[in-house]
């Protein structure tokens, strides 16, 4: 095979764009979708976190299934882009979906109604993002270059996400004279489903045809395993006892269920406790496009400075310690009450460090999956990114599923009242609101962190298993050319 030509910007961008669409899924899912079951629907906190939570029953068991599909995939367009290709309708069908419910039902049939509409829109992402971040892993080897590859993910995503979000908090969540705050207006969450799906159909497409000319020189499965459910099972175990996959995942199941966590309630916070309105919340949100745009360029330069785990673990905790502090000076009365000039400009720069301190830590996280493929396929002599990156699938579900279930307790904790007006919450029920929520959120950050600890792979050993793993593949590629000198099967 001849040496592949180096990734252009167009190849570079394009895979960092097809993050766009679980980052309008996780916009909506995360933030939205408890606020429009809860408060505009009037269906219980509870019963609404429930249902989400529920779907991680299915992404525990399709997930994995996915990742190790991709992997054995041959065909063509190669193992991921077939997926990547194919997921692109349904994705934005059923993402449409779940923003149109029957009208008149009670609390148990909207709560079977969301968790199928739930779980049908989250597979269908899985189908893209799994066999779409999987390809990181087959774009480049470079150490250094899969940051940067991560960063530019992590910016379109957040571009999506947050992007979208802006434009619908100051577009489509307008003031009315019958919703002074529009974001509880149920004529608003037609459209704003719409434009969410079209954003994800450009998402899928754009990434798939943007790296599509990579196929060639990108791992191929090359065939010879045994198939079957049984040892597709057996794979997925045996990469999975990998000690710093499972550092990764530790850390990422609860740090993304605190994201969940605070992107399900920031919105009360918003509307309850500062009393903004859409656009002004618009603003707010604005302030995570800025935070990308600070993480991407900054990642990369902390990964070489500190080392990937050590940025991963400095930054996540001073951002969460600097993210709580609106909130913990708020209930102890310390901080800008809503109408003062100073509230929306402070919380701006606050939301926007913060951001960017998390994000800067979730790149080098997704890096350090990325190069634990590597420290797999030398024990296991199998290089399996999908079934990693299935795993990170799972993780980032978690923040939609255990984060809402989670702000549906403590919502029901805290006894907040489902379709409460704006006008009549008191200050006793958002203090209840931020005793049970500030806790929680801290304790998910500090516990995940514990487990980065044990994370071993450095750029040394990263550079090492890179060039133990090409020895390898250069000595089975000479053996299969002695054994079949006419040609065999693709790398």
């Amino acid at each position: 095979m001849n040496a592949a030509p180096p990734l252009s910007a167009v190849a570079r961008n394009g895979y960092g764009f097809g993050a766009i669409v679980n980052g309008v899924k996780n916009a909506a899912f995360s933030t939205y979708l408890m606020l429009f079951y809860n408060q505009v629907i009037g269906v219980s906190a509870a019963v609404v976190g429930g249902a989400i939570a529920l779907t991680l029953l299915v992404d525990a068991f399709v997930d994995p299934l996915i990742g190790r599909w991709s992997d054995v995939t041959r065909s063509r367009w190669g193992r991921r882009h077939p997926f990547i290709y194919a997921s692109a309708v349904p994705t934005a069908f059923f993402f449409t979906l779940a923003w149109f419910p029957p009208a008149g039902w009670s609390d148990s049939q909207y709560g079977i109604w969301i968790f199928v509409t739930a779980v049908l829109t989250r597979v269908s992402v899985s189908f893209n993002e799994i066999p779409s971040s999987a390809m990181a892993t087959e774009l480049t080897d470079d150490y250094a270059q899969r940051t940067r590859l991560f960063s530019l993910r992590y910016l379109w995503g957040y571009a999506g996400a947050f992007g979208y979000a802006s434009f619908c908090l100051a577009v489509i969540f307008v003031a009315t004279p019958d919703y002074p705050r529009g974001q509880l207006n149920p004529a608003a969450y037609g459209p704003f489903a719409l434009i969410g799906a079209v954003l994800i159909l450009l998402g899928a497409l754009v990434s798939g045809l943007a790296t599509h000319r990579r196929i060639p020189w990108m791992r191929q499965y090359a065939g010879g395993e045994e198939a079957g459910l049984g040892n597709h099972l057996r794979e997925m175990t045996s990469a999975m006892k990998n000690r710093a996959f499972l550092a990764i995942f530790g850390f990422g199941v609860l740090k993304y269920s605190a994201i969940g966590l605070y992107s399900a309630t920031t919105v009360y916070f918003g509307t309850y406790l500062w009393k903004l309105n859409g656009p002004t919340l618009a603003i707010l949100t604005f302030d995570s496009l800025v935070a990308a745009m600070i993480a991407a360029p900054l990642a990369p330069v902390m990964s070489r400075l500190m080392g990937k785990r050590n940025a991963a673990m400095v930054f996540a905790f001073a951002g969460i310690c600097l993210g709580l502090s609106p909130l913990v000076l708020t209930y102890y009365d310390r901080f800008y009450v809503p109408g003062d000039a100073m509230l929306v400009p402070v919380l701006f720069v606050i939301g926007a460090v913060y951001g960017a301190m998390i994000a800067i830590s979730l790149i080098n996280t997704s890096s350090m999956l990325a190069d634990v493929v590597e420290d797999s396929a030398i024990r296991t002599g199998r290089h399996t990114a999908g079934t990693f990156f299935a795993a990170s699938a799972f993780m980032q579900q978690c923040s939609s599923a255990l984060g809402i279930f989670m702000a549906g307790q403590i919502l029901t904790w805290s006894q907040f009242p489902a379709k409460a007006d704006p006008a009549k919450v008191t200050a006793a029920m958002t203090d209840s609101l931020l005793a049970h929520y500030i806790p929680a959120s801290f304790g998910l950050w500090v516990l995940g962190l514990l487990f980065l600890l044990f994370y071993p792979i450095d750029r040394k050993k990263h550079e090492e298993n890179v060039a133990r793993l090409g020895a390898l593949e250069a000595e089975a590629r000479a053996k299969e050319a002695e054994n079949n000198p006419i040609g065999g099967p693709a790398r």
